[in-house]
């Protein structure tokens, strides 16, 4: 039967091989990691070879954060390839490695709307280590990056120069999102395309304190008004619990276009698990399209 989520494809650098009992089993290029993962609520045989071969594992502590154990050597940063896109990864603090595999159905989305539009203005919020800006650069455009931890902007700098991307037009730019977005309004600034993934809880370079529930609706206001007249897409993407694929759509429909016009469509975003068949959802999407 067909997985009511959308997931990645193509993606031969990283696989999730198996998840059994909130622990996920991935493959990032030649590097094995167990990782924890909430939602994974089955407990199911774990027969996969890798789980014992594995890099390193994260392990929560009770009282947050955790710690990684390493088995084997794993490098301080390697690469991987998706498209004609590069990545550094890096086991993070906080279970992370740098990247969202399963964004690749919203960076090829991304990319093949602005196929049809050479030199668009792209407007990354909240943009992390860079991936989305990437494949809107790729794809032509002239890409805005905004982020507020300034090593994640360092970070993203240096996988545009390993993507061969270095001398792409993209402003980089470290920066609370909701504060860089009312200057651009009042600047006149416009873009074609905006592109936002918003932490659940977060802090601003001044120490601004972002509560996603609190505050979405008021941004994505903001942020319809800085849209060109002939936008082509607005995307917005959530990992936050109690933002359904539903609720995010309504909030689109809501607020562009309602002004806009166009269409809104929302999903679940997934990874398909190698050993059952079955796909992981991993986050949610809404996305405007004129």
């Amino acid at each position: 039967e067909k997985s009511p989520v959308r997931a990645i494809t193509d993606f031969t650098d990283y696989e999730l091989l198996d998840c059994s009992a909130g622990e996920k089993l991935e493959r990032w290029g030649d590097i094995l990691l167990i990782r924890p993962d909430p939602q994974i609520l089955w407990n199911t045989p774990r027969l996969h070879p890798a789980w014992q071969t594995a890099h390193a594992r994260y392990h929560r502590s009770q009282s947050g954060g955790g710690h990684w154990q390493t088995y084997r050597s794993v490098p301080s940063v390697w690469q991987i390839r998706y498209r004609n896109l590069t990545f550094n990864l890096k086991p993070m603090g906080f279970k992370h490695t740098g990247l969202f595999p399963e964004q690749a159905v919203n960076w090829d989305l991304m990319s093949s709307l602005l196929a049809d539009r050479p030199g668009a203005k792209v407007l990354n919020l909240f943009g992390y280590t860079g991936a989305a800006t990437l494949a809107c650069a790729a794809a032509g455009a002239s890409v805005t990056h905004v982020d507020a931890s300034k090593g994640m902007v360092a970070w993203a700098k240096d996988n545009a120069v390993a993507s061969g991307l270095a001398d792409k037009p993209i402003r980089w730019l470290v920066d609370d999102c909701v504060k860089f977005v009312k200057r651009e309004l009042r600047r006149g600034n416009r873009y074609d395309g905006i592109v936002m993934d918003p932490p659940s809880y977060g802090r601003g370079p001044g120490g601004e304190v972002w509560k996603l529930e609190e505050q979405i609706f008021d941004l994505l206001e903001l942020c319809q008004q800085l849209l060109s007249d002939t936008p082509v897409f607005f995307l917005l993407n959530s990992y936050t619990a109690g933002l359904s694929p539903s609720v995010m759509q309504y909030l689109v429909s809501t607020v562009v276009a309602k002004c806009r016009g166009g269409r809104v469509t929302c999903d679940e975003i997934g990874i398909p698990v190698t050993a059952s068949g079955l796909v992981l959802p991993c986050g949610n999407t809404a996305v405007w399209q004129r």
